[in-house]
Parts: structure tokens; C-alpha cells; sequence
């Protein structure tokens, strides 16, 4: 049986209810605080723009580091790949 447990997280200034497992808990809410700063960066250098511009713009930056390392995770496989093959293909060359 899994260990729930229901928090709260704040995230630009509303509370949103989670039911987690409890090994995940020191994420979310890393999680949430990484994300409550970016939105105040936003928010201090646009003081024009609505909290849904700040959301957006910080989800837009995050996805952005997010396709960047699965993008170098598919190079550094494709590297290890491309090394299990060159050793079998030593191999079978001797």
C-alpha cells in the first residue's frame, strides 16, 4: 500500500490541494518554490503584465530547460549507442 499524503502548495499566490506520495513531498515542493520565484522575477521586472503572464512565461522557460536536457540526454544515448556498437563491431573485426 502506498503511503499518500495531502498537502497544500502555494503557487502565485493560490493554494492548490495534492494528494502525493509521501517520497515525493521535498519535490513538490522544491517544485512549487522554484516556481513562486520565477513568477516573482517576472513579476519585478514587468510591473504591466497579470500573474497568468508571469505563469506563462515561467512555464514557457521551464519547458524550454526541459527540452533542452531531454535533447542532450538523446545525444549522450546516442553517443553510448554509438560506442556499443563501434566495440562490436571491433570485436568482430578481430
Amino acid at each position: 500500500m502506498e503511503d499518500k499524503l495531502s498537502i497544500k502548495v502555494q503557487i502565485a499566490e493560490r493554494f492548490y490541494p495534492l494528494k502525493i506520495d509521501r517520497r515525493d513531498e521535498e519535490k513538490i515542493r522544491k517544485a512549487a518554490r522554484v516556481i513562486n520565484e520565477k513568477v516573482l522575477q517576472y513579476k519585478q521586472r514587468y510591473t504591466d503584465k497579470d500573474t497568468q503572464d508571469f505563469m506563462a512565461m515561467a512555464a514557457l522557460q521551464f519547458v524550454i530547460r526541459l527540452l533542452d536536457c531531454e535533447e542532450t540526454q538523446n545525444v549522450v544515448s546516442l553517443k553510448q549507442e554509438l560506442n556499443e556498437l563501434n566495440n562490436e563491431l571491433e570485436n568482430l573485426l578481430k
